[in-house]
Order: C-alpha cells, then structure tokens, then sequence
C-alpha cells in the first residue's frame, strides 16, 4: 500500500518481496553506523523479525516503510513512524537510506514527507527525531525541515546524542 510520495520518491508498506533489498542494506557497516547499537549483520528472519514488530499497528498509519525510486522501484531504504512515547500525539521519526544514495538530498526528502504524512493524515501534533551527534547530516536534514534542537544527552554506549521536535 503506497503510503505517500515525495517528487521522487514512493513511500509504501513493506512486502515481502523487499526483505532482501532491505538486508542488503541493513548489512553494511556504512548504512548502520548511526543506527542505534550499529549492527550490521543482520540475518534475514531477525529483520523480518524486526518489521513484524514495529508493523503491529500499520493498518493504523505509523510503522516502518520502505522507500523506492518512483522511476525504477529500487529499493534505497526505509523510513518510519514509531509510537515510541506510548502516545500517539506524538511519534518518533527515522529512516535509513543506503550509502550509494547519500548526498543526493533523499533524506530531506523522506524527512519532511514524514513530517507532512504525520501531522496531515495522522494528526500527529509533534515528531521526535534522535540521533547521535556526530550524524551531521541527519541533524542537517533535521533542522533543514523545521526542526528544533530539544535535548541532549548521552546514550549508554556513551555516544552524545541529540533530539530534535517540530509541531504542528
């Protein structure tokens, strides 16, 4: 189901047919490197694993989705909507986008589509986005759509991290 489109972008749930795209992107060290505990070695039941669980309440408009070129339907990442505050007002946002893709203005793109999706479609009434300090070009994206710097801190990993939220 196509979720939403940004100018070239196709933003759909996943299907099962997009787990080994997906893995390929999940196992490399350069895609995961600012993803939570950056692992890279991934097997494919642990990712399909990981989508079931975060797609509990997809029919309800918030999960992960896979993102694709609209030209060529390759897959180039995710991007997801997280009830992470057990509170639906207010999601948590994130994506990965595969290294090859980088620098190409794609996560501008899925970042304020997210931001549009969530506060057009769900009424959502503020999203979240963490990430660690040294992930420049996720808080480039993250202030280049409005977002405002809230929060920092440390994680357990001793890695700073920051936190950044818009409203509607």
């Amino acid at each position: 189901m196509l979720r939403f489109k940004t100018a070239r972008l196709n933003i759909r749930n996943v299907e099962e047919s997009d787990f080994d795209a997906l893995l390929r992107i999940y196992n490399r060290k350069k895609n995961m490197q600012y993803v939570s505990d950056g692992n890279y070695r991934w097997a494919k039941k642990e990712l399909v694993a990981k989508y079931r669980k975060f797609n509990q309440h997809i029919k309800d408009g918030y999960g992960i989705f896979a993102v694709e070129l609209k030209d060529t339907n390759q897959i180039i990442g995710e991007a997801g909507l997280f009830n992470s505050f057990d509170d639906l007002s207010v999601l948590e946002l994130g994506y990965i986008i595969d290294s090859a893709f980088w620098q190409q203005g794609y996560g501008t793109e899925i970042c304020q589509a997210l931001i549009d999706y969530a506060f057009s479609t769900l009424k959502t009434e503020q999203l979240i986005a963490r990430m660690y300090a040294a992930n420049h070009a996720s808080v480039l994206v993250s202030e280049k759509c409005g977002m405002k710097r809230v929060k920092n801190g440390f994680a357990s990993d001793g890695q700073e991290f920051l936190e950044y939220a818009i409203k509607c």
